[in-house]
């Protein structure tokens, strides 16, 4: 699933930079409580990316824009997906 992820949003936002970690091992025991975390893993990310595609949207916008590009990841059992998005300008 994080290749995947990784895979996705560099071939449609051309990052600068990217890094990708699988938050899943926090998440022990979440399966028992809410019912979304699958025990194997691959459930919960988080997500720096730095890409001019952000130039002039807000925060909320370049949220949606990766939300949106990982719609298959999300129906395939991505619970969580924590975002850290910038534009090279922002990130400097």
């Amino acid at each position: 699933m994080r290749d995947k992820i990784e895979a996705k949003l560099k071939l449609a936002l051309r990052p600068e930079s990217i890094r990708v970690e699988d938050e899943s091992a926090k998440h022990a025991g979440h399966i028992e409580r809410h019912g979304h975390a699958d025990p194997d893993g691959d459930t919960h990310f988080r997500v720096w990316i730095v890409s001019d595609m952000f130039a002039g949207k807000s925060r909320v916008e370049c949220h949606r824009m990766i939300t949106d590009l990982l719609a298959e990841e999300f129906d395939a059992g991505l619970h969580a997906l924590a975002i850290h998005s910038s534009t090279p300008a922002q990130s400097a």
